[in-house]
């Protein structure tokens, strides 16, 4: 059977998100989340596809886990694989999202106490065209706590990088500190973070599935020696 033609598979990718995005859930839901130094939560993973330069079919499909807080590898799993669904602009999740929540799966099959608590994912969760990013696809599909921490800007929904963002990110004096990412409709969809003394350029954090913004800032600074939080950091730039 062929494959339906680019705008048919848009529309159905449209309504798949759109019914899966009724079920993301925008606040703590686990107890670690709600203290303040995050008691009870001993591992955090981070997934990423990477591709090879110049070709965008077969890519790397990659999870750590690390302990926390100390923030040590505990697990590491990475597995070539061939993409067969399309690059189109906003719909990145249909072609990563299986293959990282195979990487969950084996996981759990192989030694499930290492199944991390949270996840995080190269890329955005509600900060997203249609609030529904990489992040979001992951969670509601594995159940697990996401964040979504991109390393640029994407410029949706009335954020732009434009002079009034690059004053705002000026304006971060110190690690830990972030502004709100607010859509043209009034609602915030992510923050930018400082995530790192050392380093100037922010963060984009947001919400991926059972974690509060606040909650998943908070987390995400405090898994940062770098810029980047050491879950996503162990992973080599394709």
């Amino acid at each position: 059977m062929s494959a339906p033609p680019a705008e048919e598979l848009v529309k159905q990718w449209e309504s798949e998100q759109a019914r899966l995005r009724q079920q993301v859930v925008e606040k703590d839901t686990e107890d670690w989340q709600k203290t303040p130094g995050f008691s009870g939560l001993e591992r955090v993973g981070g997934v990423d596809l990477s591709f090879i330069k110049g070709d965008d079919v077969n890519a790397c499909a990659q999870l750590v886990v690390l302990s926390y807080p100390d923030l040590e590898v505990l697990y590491e799993d990475s597995q070539m694989v061939t993409l067969t669904a399309p690059y189109i602009a906003g719909f990145l999740a249909f072609r990563e999202t299986p293959f990282l929540l195979e990487a969950l799966q084996r996981l759990q099959r192989k030694q499930p106490t290492l199944l991390p608590q949270v996840v995080f994912v190269d890329g955005n969760g509600l900060f997203h065209y249609r609030e529904f990013g990489l992040a979001c696809h992951l969670g509601v599909l594995s159940g697990l706590p996401c964040v979504g921490v991109a390393k640029n800007l994407l410029q949706v929904q009335g954020v732009n990088k434009d002079e009034e963002h690059q004053s705002q990110i000026a304006a971060l004096q110190k690690g830990g500190d972030s502004f709100p990412l607010t859509a043209a409709s009034g609602k915030v969809l992510g923050k930018a973070l400082r995530s790192s003394d050392k380093s100037s350029k922010p963060v984009y954090v947001s919400v991926g599935h059972k974690i509060s913004l606040d909650t998943a800032v908070r987390l995400t600074h405090a898994c940062c020696r770098y810029r980047v939080p050491e879950p996503i950091r162990q992973f080599p730039e394709a």
